[in-house]
């Protein structure tokens, strides 16, 4: 692990008193009693209701009346049109004003969010956005997402004179009116007309204006997705938001998992399937990323950075988890940044080329306790409702304990194993394996029980099981008619359901676990 420090400063600056004037005088004046401006979120204004201010981790009530409709068509007369997408803007300005309405189609609420180009907070990332390569931001609304958008914008525009093209869906990254925001510097701005047509206009700006970088704000489509691997395969730059919080959150998506490259069920030779250790049917990546750096956003002021996306998805199919480069701001606007651990030669998977990416080691099964071969877990701040679920779907001779001492291994979260706690300490006192899981899930314990029984438990009912999804293909295909499969637990499932819509048909699963199973039907 290295660690490296660097000195910046960032400022902001929000024309807060021009939304302050659109608000009607009561509240207005509230508000500027409050003295945080430089704190506050956003009004709410809901018919029937206090007016509400927002902060960071608390609301407050601005007067003690009710929000009438002659207030809230206050402020919507005096912001810009509201579109289809119910936003509205305030002109120059990077204020957003979101509507709410009734089944008649009359506005009942309004969010009156504050807008702030914050300047310098693109340099904890600055290396990525001058490399030249595509990169892609995750993380829950509210975050920054947005922020560094337009501060990238600007610095490829005025720093390195690059022709930047943003494409601004809802008038967020570069303020409402026809004249952008300074906050996007010399940037080119795109308006899109009706959000369905992203991807459109996304095509347009490449074939129309040349432009070295686009910038797009949270791709959401396949259509959207399929507009960005057109504009990455000609050459130019891009940098863009997307939904969810992580990698893996990405590779679950059928709708944008493109953007990493997809997803496809492959099946190997049993020359292929030995050397690399695994069972012939694996899941594998299906073309190049869209996008070759992949940034997890955690905290406005911690992110999670996988350099190359190729390699951490090839890993994360395989089992491993992918090391990540983690960078931090601090107080003053220093911020470190922290390598991930070199893999070794031992570490690597032996089918993995151990030049590439640094790599987490793979999950090891638990050493022999001389207990049977029944595993006993002892589940620690852990669902034991969810692990005995994950047993029985799975298949695999465990169980779970209340005693420590009969226990082989305890299971808990990452988060309480890095407080080693009491328990913890005398599970290892104990010799008792101590292995620990992201998140309380089933998903999180299915997996652990897969890579702890090794694929030799696995390998000959999934081989039969996709063998079966095989052939069902080709009858279905013959016949038209719906075929139904033999009940697989869930994780063969998911294997079925990505190897039929790559054969484009469609599925289902029906009935209760265990005995759960997928149909194939035609495609209409």
């Amino acid at each position: 692990m290295s660690i490296s420090t660097h000195e910046k400063e960032y400022v902001s600056t929000d024309n807060l008193d021009l939304l302050l004037n659109v608000l009607p005088p009561h509240i207005r004046d509230a508000l500027s009693g409050e003295d945080q401006d430089d704190l506050l979120i956003e009004v709410v204004l809901d018919l029937g209701r206090q007016p509400e201010a927002r902060y960071p981790g608390r609301a407050v009530y601005l007067t003690d009346s009710l929000v009438t409709r002659e207030e809230i068509q206050y402020v919507a007369s005096r912001v810009g049109h509201f579109t289809r997408d119910n936003r509205a803007g305030i002109e120059r300005t990077l204020h957003r004003i979101s509507a709410m309405r009734n089944r008649l189609g009359e506005i009942v609420g309004l969010t009156c969010r504050v807008g702030r180009a914050i300047y310098g907070t693109v340099d904890i990332i600055r290396d990525i956005v001058e490399s030249g390569h595509s990169l892609l931001l995750m993380g829950k609304p509210g975050i920054g997402k947005t922020t560094i958008l337009r501060e990238a914008a600007r610095v490829l525009a005025d720093d390195l004179e690059k022709r930047v093209i943003v494409v601004d869906t809802s008038n967020e990254i570069a303020g409402d009116g026809d004249v952008p925001h300074p906050g996007i510097g010399r940037a080119r701005r795109m308006q899109v007309p009706d959000p369905e047509q992203q991807h459109a206009v996304m095509i347009e700006a490449v074939e129309n204006h040349m432009p070295e970088v686009i910038v797009i704000d949270e791709i959401g489509t396949s259509q959207e997705a399929l507009a960005a691997r057109t504009i990455a395969e000609r050459g130019v730059q891009l940098i863009a938001t997307v939904h969810g919080n992580t990698l893996e959150n990405l590779m679950l998506n059928p709708t944008l998992s493109d953007l990493v490259g997809g997803i496809q069920p492959v099946t190997l030779s049993d020359e292929e399937a030995r050397r690399r250790g695994t069972q012939k049917t694996v899941l594998e990546r299906k073309a190049p990323p869209t996008f070759d750096v992949l940034i997890e956003i955690q905290h406005k002021d911690r992110l999670a950075i996988h350099q190359d996306v190729a390699d951490a998805v090839d890993l994360m199919l395989r089992g491993y988890i992918p090391g990540t480069e983690i960078r931090e701001r601090h107080s003053g606007g220093q911020f470190t940044v922290t390598q991930p651990e070199e893999s070794t030669g031992e570490d690597a998977p032996p089918f993995y080329d151990e030049r590439r990416s640094p790599v987490r080691r793979k999950r090891e099964a638990p050493a022999a306790t001389g207990k049977g071969k029944l595993l006993r877990i002892y589940p620690y701040a852990l669902s034991r409702d969810r692990l005995e679920r994950a047993i029985v779907e799975m298949g695999v001779p465990a169980t779970i304990t209340a005693d420590l001492d009969e226990a082989d291994v305890l299971l808990t979260l990452k988060s309480h194993a890095r407080r080693q706690s009491q328990r913890l300490r005398e599970a290892r006192g104990r010799h008792v394996e101590v292995h620990a899981i992201r998140s309380n899930t089933l998903t999180q314990m299915e997996n652990f029980l897969r890579e702890t029984f090794g694929k030799s438990h696995y390998a000959d009912g999934e081989d039969a099981a996709m063998q079966e999804v095989e052939d069902a293909v080709i009858e279905v295909v013959e016949s038209r008619r719906p075929v139904e499969l033999s009940p697989q637990p869930k994780h063969i499932r998911r294997m079925q359901h990505l190897y039929i819509e790559r054969s484009g048909l469609l599925s289902e699963s029906k009935g209760q676990e265990p005995l759960r199973r997928v149909v194939i039907y035609p495609h209409r």
